[in-house]
C-alpha cells in the first residue's frame, strides 16, 4: 500500500462491511479480532483490524470505548479511473445496493463519465472515467 489508506471506525459492523468491500472491490482481506490481540475492551470477535488491499485500500475497526464512530460528511471517496468503464460501473451498482444513488454514474458535457453513490454503510464514493 502507498498513499493515502482510509481507516474507517464502525459502530459494529466493521467484519460486515470489510467483507461487503471485498466481495465490491476484490483483493486480499485480513480480520484480526479483539480476542487475537488479546483486547478485552469489547466482545471478543470485534474487529481490531482489519485491511483490505488490493485495486481498493481500506483499514477498519469497530470503534472502542476511546473511538468516535463513523460519521461522514463533506467527504466523499473517489475512485476516478480507478478501474476499467465496465467495472466501475459495476462497483457503482454494488455500493448502490442497500445504500443511494445521489448522482446517477452518466456522461457528463464535458466527456467523463462520474456518479456518487452512497453505501450502506455510510460511505459516499465519487466513481468515474474519462
Amino acid at each position: 500500500m502507498s498513499g493515502l489508506v482510509p481507516y474507517l471506525h464502525f459502530s459494529g459492523s466493521a467484519r460486515e462491511a470489510l467483507t461487503a468491500y471485498h466481495g465490491i472491490f476484490g483483493g486480499d482481506l485480513t480480520l484480526h479480532t479483539l480476542a487475537d490481540f488479546g483486547r478485552t475492551d469489547g466482545p471478543p470477535e470485534a474487529i481490531a483490524h482489519g485491511i483490505l488491499s488490493g485495486p481498493v485500500d481500506l483499514f477498519g475497526a469497530d470503534a472502542g470505548p476511546d473511538d468516535d464512530p463513523l460519521v461522514l460528511q463533506g467527504v466523499l471517496f473517489s475512485l476516478l479511473g480507478a478501474a476499467d468503464p465496465d467495472t466501475l460501473a459495476v462497483w457503482f451498482d454494488a455500493l448502490a445496493d442497500g445504500g443511494s444513488v445521489k448522482d446517477p454514474l452518466q456522461a457528463r458535457p464535458w466527456g467523463a463519465h462520474d456518479g456518487q453513490v452512497v453505501d450502506r454503510f455510510g460511505v459516499t464514493w465519487l466513481i468515474g472515467y474519462e
